[in-house]
């Protein structure tokens, strides 16, 4: 019997939507040569994460074994999938490959963050393949919401592994590759071990919809406007920035690109040849000259970002264009969960402004990226894997899509972010290790872990509120005048209708005047006595016990 095992390890993405991180490894256990499929971020909000800019996997089970990593591989080049690799890479330090418009971006992103854009190195689609330590691995174009994505193949001594990334089955999806069902079958022909599947869309029971069934609807719409028209997509969705210029095309209008994310996408598009006969796009100083019913603006910020050009549109002007009672915005795309009060927030902004709004509640205006559940069944017949592990998606997609599995005859197994899976051998997965996995943040210009406390630190001050209490204690440990302090995010008189930080000091002062001279030696417990004092007060006060920061300086 063979000592050697074939493990699948998500560090990210499994039991979540976001944060994609996936290893594989081959080998002896724990000597196993190893490879990680993409390195994404998750998006903060306000509730969990205030502060925070980004998160990210927290990678330190690979970072401990960084000399068996052979290389990155990205699927394609949404944030939740690549958006943590020039972050991460200088605790990983190996290749980074990718297909030609996703290793654009990540050469962009590596720039950045002052790596070698070289790293990152293009791979031409299957039949070529990478050979890597015991792997050999190619990648399958997928039709997505984004140009070049692509299933991995993955060959090892244990067999054959599909990572399908993220993907739908669209027979002509405008920008970028058809589903080709031949190509699979080619694939699946000679066995697949396992095949590693998105779960996005399991619950949603009707096949999947083509980008190319929107443009008519799209076209109709925007011909029927008699002002200016706006609408917005995720930047990355270049077919549907396509399919949106051309339309715009179609009725007579000149295209306006509005957003930094959307320039750089439809750029790397054109620099990559994914994207070609593009509308003609004219400067937005230049559509300030034109009719409003003779443009068409294409803006980022479809998930409600506040600072994206769709935000600012709605507060007032973006680079001098502004939209007016009878103009038309259109949301060509799906919010996200838990994006929803922001969108809503604009929706009522430009409702405000008499502006039109046409969301996707239609489904006239939008299809997904992702497959749904006949979709996910129909390639599981044609690569037929031993073993199907459900991967992107919360607990609920993986466990329905391991049941829909199971009931097809495939040996399936929920493996949430830390499960180690030995998927070597006829039986079935089985689940070997459990492995810490946690979030890193990108809190300013520095990682913190989710769990170092000063996010929980924040989000109590932001609760309670804070004191900083002031005393100066003489050479003989005695009081030298009284205690002050200073209040934030408090109200600043409660029910003795006095202002709050004096009542504070006051009670201060009378704790420092009946201390002992133990308490007055001892700063811990001084700091601790006055941190009570000052909590119960406000507490009477107000009815809050803030956060307390107590300064104790010594005259020695």
């Amino acid at each position: 019997m063979s000592t050697e095992r074939l493990i699948y390890l998500p560090l990210g993405g499994a039991g979540e939507i976001g944060m994609n991180a996936y290893v594989y490894g081959y080998g002896k256990p724990g000597k196993e040569r190893l490879i990680l499929v993409d390195l994404g971020v998750a998006f903060p909000d306000m509730e969990t994460s205030p502060g925070v800019d980004l998160i990210m996997p927290d990678i330190t089970w690979l970072k401990e074994r960084v000399d068996q990593l052979e290389a990155i591989f990205i699927t394609h080049g949404h944030e939740d999938h690549i958006g943590a690799v020039s972050h991460l890479y200088g605790d990983l330090r190996v290749p980074v490959y990718a297909r030609a418009f996703t290793a654009n971006l990540a050469r962009r992103k590596m720039e950045e963050r002052g790596h070698d854009p070289k790293v990152v190195q293009t791979v031409s689609a299957w039949p070529e393949v990478t050979k890597l330590g015991p792997f050999t691995v190619g990648v399958a174009p997928m039709s997505h919401s984004i140009p070049e994505s692509g299933a991995l193949v993955i060959d090892s001594p244990a067999g054959r592994i599909v990572h399908t990334g993220d993907f739908k089955l669209d027979p002509n999806p405008l920008v970028g590759e058809a589903f080709d069902p031949e190509m699979w079958t080619e694939i699946a022909k000679d066995g697949v071990q396992a095949m590693v599947c998105d779960s996005t869309n399991v619950f949603s029971a009707h096949p999947g919809r083509s980008e190319s069934e929107l443009a008519p609807e799209i076209t109709k719409l925007i011909e029927s406007a008699t002002g200016m028209v706006a609408a917005t997509t995720f930047a990355s969705n270049v077919a549907r920035v396509k399919t949106l210029a051309e339309a715009g095309e179609r009725a007579g209008r000149s295209i306006v690109l509005l957003g930094r994310a959307m320039l750089r996408m439809v750029e790397a598009a054109v620099e990559t040849g994914v994207l070609k006969d593009f509308p003609k796009v004219i400067q937005p100083e230049d559509a300030q000259e034109l009719p409003r019913d003779n443009v068409m603006l294409i803006t980022t910020g479809s998930q409600g970002e506040r600072r994206a050009a769709t935000a600012q549109m709605a507060r007032g002007k973006y680079r001098g264009l502004e939209l007016k009672a009878g103009d038309l915005f259109l949301f060509s795309s799906k919010t996200i969960p838990g994006n929803e009060k922001g969108v809503i927030r604009i929706m009522n902004q430009f409702s405000e402004r008499g502006v039109d709004v046409v969301d996707d509640s239609s489904g006239l205006y939008h299809v997904s990226g992702h497959a749904n559940r006949p979709d996910l069944e129909q390639l599981h017949a044609l690569v037929k894997p031993k073993i199907l592990v459900p991967m992107h998606g919360e607990h609920r997609h993986l466990r329905q899509h391991a049941r829909i599995a199971e009931e097809k005859g495939y040996a399936s197994v929920v493996a949430v972010n830390g499960t180690m899976l030995d998927l070597s051998g006829d039986q079935g997965p089985k689940i070997v290790d459990y492995v810490d996995t946690g979030r890193t943040y990108l809190d300013g210009s520095v990682k913190i872990g989710a769990l170092d406390g000063i996010v929980r630190d924040r989000i109590r001050m932001a609760l309670n509120g804070h004191v900083v209490i002031t005393v100066i204690l003489d050479e003989e440990d005695e009081p030298l005048g009284e205690p002050w302090c200073d209040i934030k995010g408090l109200a600043e008189t409660g029910t003795s209708d006095a202002a709050l930080a004096e009542v504070i000091e006051e009670d201060l002062n009378q704790f420092l005047m009946r201390a002992g001279a133990k308490t007055l030696r001892d700063d811990d417990k001084l700091e601790g006595e006055l941190r009570r004092v000052a909590r119960q007060t406000a507490n009477n006060e107000i009815g809050k016990k803030p956060e307390v920061t107590v300064v104790i300086s010594r005259m020695r």
